[in-house]
């Protein structure tokens, strides 16, 4: 017979019009070039078409008559054979209805079909709702921000298949996260949330949260640490070591007396920005003063002597 526009909708020879339309509504919103859910529109326009064509056959009593006495040439040739002379005579007109028009007749509205016309040269946009948003937290560690990494996150999602069936698939998504991406910051996999027949399906956002760091807190660019040095240290100074982020041994020399609240900044050993890889912001060192428990006599008159005439 050549086209088999029954298996085209998914149908029996039997269908009633009920059939008809409840199967052309599931394949029109699965392969209508603005609502399909297919990455290949070349595929989808092709599809809706031939979904479109089987429907005006099967739909219309005298077409269905001769597509299952003659098919589907009987009605595209509709002068050569027996067959088709018998169209001829009987339907003059052997044209198909326009794809778009019958997409608007079943779901209503003038512009229902306008979605389709974008796509081949008209006008207009997919008057299809999108569902909205689901948004899930990421946590990273302060040392993803800072150095950058990959997550790999495993979803689970229903896809509607060619045949307008659900099924549930599982799927990787790799998110790279940027060095000095902050709290907050997302990242979005358009469309990859649950498929549903008639929406446009959500988008799935990602937000960074942040774990809290043993040493280091973040203040904007920069990383704050506390420093805890003794008394004498922050009279006299002292070079001390301190350990960074990313693990390497930095050298912090105290030329100046410590008083309560000091801070030293060393510039560029904060956190990357995000949108000028080549600098970081600034590490900020909080000293905290260690005072002794006691001091004996002795050491109370030692001080009292060198420290009296300051």
């Amino acid at each position: 017979m050549g086209i088999d526009y029954y298996n085209i909708l998914k149908v029996n020879r039997n269908a009633s019009d009920d059939d008809l339309k409840k199967a052309y509504r599931r394949l029109a919103m699965i392969w209508h070039p603005d609502k399909n859910l297919n990455a290949n529109k070349t595929e989808a326009e092709a599809k809706f078409k031939q979904i479109s064509e089987a429907y005006d056959v099967l739909s219309d009593p005298q077409k269905r008559q001769i597509y299952d006495l003659y098919g589907e040439e009987a009605l595209k040739s509709p002068a050569s054979s027996s067959g088709r002379g018998y169209y001829n005579r009987h339907h003059p007109d052997p044209n198909f209805r326009n794809a778009d028009d019958i997409y608007a007749e079943l779901f209503g509205g003038s512009d229902a079909g306008k979605g389709f016309k974008a796509n081949t040269g008209g006008e207009g946009s997919s008057s299809a709702k999108k569902a909205p948003a689901v948004e899930n937290f990421l946590s990273c560690s302060l040392l993803d921000l800072y150095k950058g990494a990959k997550k790999k996150m495993k979803i689970s999602r229903t896809i509607l298949d060619s045949s307008g069936y659900i099924h549930t698939v599982e799927e990787i998504l790799t998110i790279e996260i940027k060095p000095g991406w902050k709290k907050g910051t997302k990242i979005t996999f358009p469309e990859k949330g649950n498929q549903e027949p008639g929406v446009i399906s959500a988008d799935l956002i990602f937000i960074i949260d942040e774990k809290p760091h043993d040493i280091f807190t973040r203040e904007g660019n920069d990383l704050v640490v506390n420093q805890e040095i003794s008394l004498l240290d922050a009279l006299t100074g002292k070079t001390f070591e301190l350990t960074t982020l990313d693990g390497r041994n930095l050298a912090v020399p105290i030329t100046e007396i410590v008083k309560p609240g000091y801070e030293l900044t060393v510039a560029n050993e904060g956190m990357p920005i995000s949108k000028e890889p080549r600098k970081k912001g600034n590490l900020r060192i909080k000293f905290d003063v260690r005072y002794p428990s006691r001091l004996s006599a002795e050491q109370k008159s030692d001080l009292k002597r060198v420290l009296g005439g300051s």
